[in-house]
């Protein structure tokens, strides 16, 4: 009879705390639910295979919605189904966009992904068409046209890339000139992904073209399937649904804050100057993850590939580049090659010419590059030439990535960086 009464008053004062919000319940055990708690996030770099960030997950959007809402109900912790709701999110950006995830293979190549690239852009930009405060998503699309340019030709050249007429000239002929000029020793000052580019064109294979490829359009995929699925549950539950993504452990406070100010001007309403700084200071918190977190690692491997020939392909992705935001100057016009040396006469002098004196691959002259260049002057296209940038993102998408073939022009390129090599005295010497 005591033991009975214990028990009743253990369950009442049990209640009560609940009531007092002290304690909550257990969560209920739910054996469809269960299977999929706890999933490692076996595939969120898209370099592990194809399909979503688990192979246990299903695909059908419905399914995982039912599943979510289950695992919500029984009071399950959020960080036991964070890889559930990340699929959840992930499946509904693809299908919004056009892309079958389950097949999503970024190691089958730029004509087996080509379709992917065209509808994962347009979605970008659709993004930023419809939400004035998704500057990412707007700036991602337009770069993507770039990117996506020069995997088209990366491809269609294949293995003749290094044998392209005139390249392996041209690359040598940098180098000769800047020797003639100034000495075997400024040769030793030119950037290293240069001299590599001159060293690696003999050893170059199908091989490695389709490796670098494969990683390249990994990070393609890595950037979609982190940022997109926040873009998505932003438009579709607002900041409460990102908030989820937090608790869940997929992103820390910091990508909470950076939502907080891109969601400060939201649904492209006028706002004061202020919010204008806020919203694109959210954007570049976001920028720098991509660019940090989602692809930094890759590129770095890149970089390293095989020595000379991946120092060499990041260094050209550079100097290719020719970015579509209005205003931007080409990396190989950001920081370009300067040489200081000691001329005949004993005069110090410098020698210049439009080459990059950075690699593209490495994240801290890249991300210099990205916050003086391409987000103060894409900011400035939002607010203050809206039409303008509204005209170019309305365009086919297919004919924005037709419109930048970088590759293709590489040997008139670094021929036309030796006509334009400058030699001056150096800053303070008398002419």
């Amino acid at each position: 009879m005591r033991i009975g009464a214990m028990a009743r008053g253990a369950g009442l004062a049990l209640a009560a705390l609940i009531t007092l919000g002290l304690a909550a319940p257990a969560a209920t055990a739910d054996s469809e639910v269960d299977r999929y708690l706890d999933l490692p996030l076996v595939n969120r770099n898209a370099a592990q295979g194809p399909g979503g960030v688990n192979p246990e997950l299903p695909y059908d959007h419905a399914e995982l919605g039912r599943l979510l809402d289950r695992a919500r109900a029984v009071g399950v912790p959020a960080t036991r189904y964070a890889a559930l709701l990340y699929q959840y999110w992930l499946v509904d950006a693809t299908e919004k966009a056009g892309i079958d995830l389950k097949s999503w293979d970024p190691r089958a190549g730029v004509r087996a992904n080509r379709d992917n690239l065209i509808k994962s852009y347009r979605y970008y930009e659709n993004l930023q068409l419809d939400h004035h405060e998704l500057q990412w998503a707007g700036m991602g699309g337009q770069v993507g046209a770039d990117f996506g340019g020069g995997l088209v030709d990366f491809e269609l050249l294949g293995s003749d890339i290094y044998g392209l007429p005139g390249l392996a000239d041209a690359a040598h002929g940098v180098l000769g000139a800047v020797e003639q000029i100034a000495g075997p020793q400024a040769v030793a000052l030119l950037p290293a992904g240069l001299r590599a580019l001159a060293q690696a064109a003999p050893q170059i294979t199908p091989e490695d073209v389709r490796w670098i490829l494969g990683m390249i359009l990994v990070m393609q995929k890595n950037i979609f399937s982190d940022l997109m699925p926040m873009h998505d549950a932003y438009v579709t539950g607002g900041l409460s649904a990102l908030s989820e993504f937090r608790e869940a452990g997929l992103f820390g406070d910091d990508i909470m804050a950076a939502w907080r100010d891109v969601a400060s001007g939201d649904h492209g309403r006028i706002v004061a100057s202020g919010d204008h700084d806020r919203i694109a200071e959210g954007n570049g918190t976001l920028l720098r993850r991509e660019q940090q977190w989602a692809i930094g690692e890759q590129w770095d491997e890149v970089r390293a590939y095989k020595g000379p020939v991946g120092e060499g392909i990041t260094y050209l992705s550079g100097a290719a580049g020719s970015p579509s935001v209005a205003g931007v100057v080409p990396p190989r016009e950001f920081r370009p090659v300067r040489i200081p040396f000691t001329g005949a006469d004993g005069r110090a002098m410098e020698l210049t010419m439009p080459l990059p004196d950075w690699n593209w691959s490495e994240l801290d002259p890249r991300w210099d590059y990205i916050t003086t260049e391409l987000l103060p002057k894409y900011k400035w296209q939002v607010d203050n030439n809206w039409p303008a940038l509204e005209a170019t993102m309305r365009m086919p998408y297919e004919q924005q990535l037709e419109s930048h073939r970088p590759l293709l022009n590489i040997p008139q390129l670094l021929t036309s960086a030796v006509q334009e090599l400058k030699v001056t005295p150096a800053t303070g010497q008398e002419n």
